[in-house]
């Protein structure tokens, strides 16, 4: 797998405005970006779970995808924990940029927010998961020795659909126990799963939010398969991606799918059908399969066959 730059970090094309969000240099260019929201039921029900259960866990283990480690924080999971201690972990970092992932470590060591990357599939990282939290929980287990109180640490997971929530569990458990498939809304019920002597997970089902104020967050999680693509357009979001990427990875993306600087500076749907050209990708008549084409970029995306890539950085200033 190819990487983008080494050494010092180089910012990408974009750069973030005072909400947060990041803008591409397409972006800035009065493009409209897709309205993307899901909110189903069940999602309503674990937030309650989650409030309901905090109080039997020490310390919430927050999943977020390395790749957009901002839209991926659930706003709703800070308000709800409270003063409860939280771990964030920027899981799949194996196909993240690795200097903006260590951009996003010294953002949060600043922010005072104990963080660690890993990437759950593989096991890289994951063992240095416990030791953080006994860190996390250092002057509560002087405490509880003190007392001598003997007993598992409690440690809820949380993040948004598709993060990988489930192949941490497993990982940490060294077992298949919880169901694992890359499509969000699998897990459905809270499961509490031993790890060891002394740690039990309660794994809580993956939950978004009600409302995406900000449109860039409702892409970047459907770029990365946090929303069903069954309620989005996915030739319109390949599209938009391909438009991110010629913009802040070009070099990836001119590698992936043979694009030279002036196929890349096409709007991203002639960048779709070119790609879809290029590969074969043929109706009955000869026509273009761009639908074909857009499941094509976005699992390949997904799946890091592109590059390691990240869309989002740190605040400037922060």
């Amino acid at each position: 797998m190819k990487e983008r730059n080494s050494g010092k970090f180089q910012r990408p094309g974009g750069k973030w405005k005072p909400g947060g969000e990041f803008h591409s240099p397409r972006e800035n260019q009065n493009q409209e970006h897709m309205n993307i929201q899901w909110f189903p039921g069940h999602m309503a029900k674990t937030r309650r779970m989650i409030r309901e259960n905090l109080r039997l866990v020490d310390v919430v283990a927050e999943l977020r995808d390395a790749r957009i480690p901002y839209a991926s924080a659930n706003p709703e999971i800070k308000r709800l924990l409270g003063n409860k201690k939280r771990l964030v972990i920027l899981n799949k970092s194996d196909m993240a940029d690795p200097a903006a992932t260590r951009a996003w470590l010294e953002y949060f060591e600043k922010q005072q927010i104990a963080a660690l990357d890993m990437d759950c599939r593989s096991g890289k990282g994951v063992a240095r998961f416990v030791p953080a939290v006994e860190k996390l929980l250092s002057e509560e287990l002087e405490r509880r020795r003190a007392k001598g109180i003997i007993g598992s640490l409690r440690v809820m997971v949380v993040g948004v659909p598709n993060v990988g929530k489930s192949s941490f569990i497993n990982r940490m458990a060294s077992s298949r126990r919880t169901k694992v498939e890359d499509r969000p809304g699998v897990t459905r019920g809270k499961q509490w799963v031993k790890v060891s002597d002394g740690m039990e997970l309660l794994d809580m089902p993956g939950v978004l939010w009600p409302k995406f104020e900000d449109p860039v967050v409702g892409e970047h999680l459907a770029f990365t398969g946090a929303v069903r693509d069954q309620i989005v357009d996915t030739e319109a979001l390949a599209s938009r991606l391909l438009e991110r990427l010629a913009a802040d990875y070009p070099d990836l993306l001119a590698a992936r799918y043979s694009l030279t600087a002036e196929e890349m500076a096409q709007p991203g749907h002639e960048m779709l059908t070119l790609i879809g050209k290029k590969r074969g990708m043929l109706l009955p008549g000869g026509e273009i399969n761009t639908e074909r084409a857009s499941i094509a970029v976005l699992d390949e995306f997904r799946g890091g066959l592109i590059g390691r890539i990240t869309l989002e950085l740190p605040k400037d200033g922060e």
